[in-house]
C-alpha cells in the first residue's frame, strides 16, 4: 500500500480554507489545521462582545470549520512575532494598514516550520488562495513570490486554483491527483458556493467577509491615530484590543475617550477600568468611559460632559459623573451634557 501523506492546512474560518482542506482530504491525505492568532483577528472577539445583533451565531469559525471537516485544529499565538509584519511590511500595505502579502508569506512560513518539524511530519501545505481574488496578495505574480519567500517552494498547494499554476510536488508525486483540483480565479464566489453544495456544506462564514481588522478603514484610522498621538509606531496587545471596542473620541492630542456602546462593551471595558481614569454616570444610566492619555482636571471635566452626552440624561440640565483614577482617587462632577453639535467630526476617530 502507498504511504498515506499528511498535510497542514491554513484554516481562517472562511469558505475557501474549508473547501481547500476538504478537496485534499478527498484525495486520502491526512489533514490537520493551523489557525494563527495575530491580535487583529475578527473571530471570537467583537462578534462575542457586542450584543447589538443576538440573531447572529457567536462562534469561532476556524474551530467550527475544523469540526465540520473532522480534523484537528492547532491554534497558535503569533501576536508578538506578527508585530514586525504590521510595523515594517517589506511589500507595503493594502488599501488600509493591511500588510496582506507579508502576512501570507509569514503565515505560510510559520506553517512550514510547524508542519515540517519531525514530530508533526507534514509533507506539504494547503491554503485556500485563489488567483485574482485579492488585489494585494492573491495575484498570479505574487503566488510564486509567497511560495519562494516563505521557504515552502513547491510544497505549497492551492487546491482551488491549482490549474492556473504550475504543478506542485504533491501533484507531480501523485499524492494528490491534479485532475481532481480546480482552476478558480477572480472574485466571483459562485464556483466556491457550488462546490460547497456538492460537499454538503450549507452553513459557512460569509464569503469575502474578512477575518482581520487591519483591512477595515475605520480600524486602521484608529491605529494611525494611536501612533500619531503617541509619536511612535508601536502597540501593545491591550491597545489593539481596545481599538476594536467602543466609540473613540479625541478632543485633544494628549487624550481620548473610549465610550461603550452597549452592555457587552461595558462589560468588556470593566476589565480595563483600573488602568485608566474612568467615568461613570451616577444620576442617570449610561456607559462606562475610559480616558486614554494624560488628561488634566479640565480635560476630565470636558470628558465628563461628553460621557453625559451618551447617557440617558443627555437632555437633562445636569448629570452627575464620577471620575475614578488608577491611584484610587475619586472625583465627582455635576456637568451639563455637551450638545451633539458641539462635538466636532474631527473628534471622532
Amino acid at each position: 500500500m502507498a504511504e498515506r501523506r499528511k498535510a497542514v492546512a491554513l484554516i481562517s474560518g472562511g469558505l475557501d480554507s474549508l473547501l481547500a482542506a476538504k478537496v485534499v482530504m478527498e484525495e486520502g491525505v491526512h489533514v490537520e489545521g493551523l489557525n494563527f492568532f495575530t491580535g487583529f483577528c475578527v473571530e471570537g472577539h467583537t462578534h462575542a462582545i457586542r450584543n447589538h445583533d443576538q440573531r447572529k451565531p457567536k462562534r469561532n469559525n476556524a474551530l467550527w470549520t475544523a469540526e465540520r471537516l473532522g480534523i484537528k485544529l492547532h491554534i497558535i499565538d503569533i501576536s508578538q512575532q506578527y508585530k514586525d509584519i504590521v510595523l515594517n511590511p517589506k511589500h507595503g500595505y493594502g488599501a488600509n494598514l493591511n500588510p496582506c502579502l507579508d502576512c501570507k508569506i509569514f503565515m505560510v512560513e510559520q506553517a512550514r516550520v510547524w508542519g515540517f518539524m519531525e514530530e508533526n511530519g507534514c509533507d506539504f501545505i494547503i491554503t485556500g488562495e485563489v488567483v485574482g481574488q485579492r488585489p494585494k496578495s492573491q495575484r498570479r505574480d505574487t503566488m510564486p513570490l509567497i511560495a519562494r519567500e516563505s521557504g515552502a517552494q513547491d510544497r505549497l498547494l492551492r487546491p482551488l486554483t491549482a490549474l492556473n499554476l504550475p504543478p506542485t510536488l504533491p501533484e507531480r508525486e501523485g499524492w494528490v491527483n491534479r485532475e481532481h483540483l480546480y482552476g478558480f480565479h477572480g472574485r466571483n464566489r459562485k464556483p466556491q458556493i457550488e462546490l460547497a453544495k456538492r460537499f454538503g456544506f450549507d452553513d459557512y462564514a460569509q464569503p469575502a467577509g474578512g477575518c482581520c481588522f487591519l483591512t477595515d478603514a475605520k480600524y486602521s484610522a484608529k491605529l494611525s491615530d494611536l501612533w500619531q498621538a503617541r509619536g511612535q509606531r508601536d502597540y501593545s496587545l491591550d491597545d489593539i484590543m481596545l481599538l476594536k471596542v467602543g466609540r473613540h473620541l479625541r478632543p485633544a492630542q494628549h487624550f481620548k475617550l473610549i465610550v461603550a456602546r452597549d452592555d457587552g462593551e461595558n462589560n468588556f471595558l470593566e476589565g480595563y477600568r483600573k488602568q485608566f481614569v474612568h467615568l461613570r454616570t451616577l444620576s442617570h444610566e449610561g456607559p462606562l468611559t475610559l480616558i486614554d492619555g494624560t488628561p488634566s482636571h479640565g480635560d476630565i471635566e470636558l470628558a465628563a460632559r461628553i460621557a453625559a452626552r451618551y447617557c440617558q440624561g443627555r437632555e437633562a440640565d445636569v448629570v452627575r459623573i464620577s471620575a475614578h483614577h488608577p491611584n484610587g482617587v475619586v472625583e465627582q462632577f455635576d456637568v451639563a451634557p455637551i450638545p451633539a453639535h458641539q462635538i466636532p467630526d474631527a473628534w471622532h476617530v
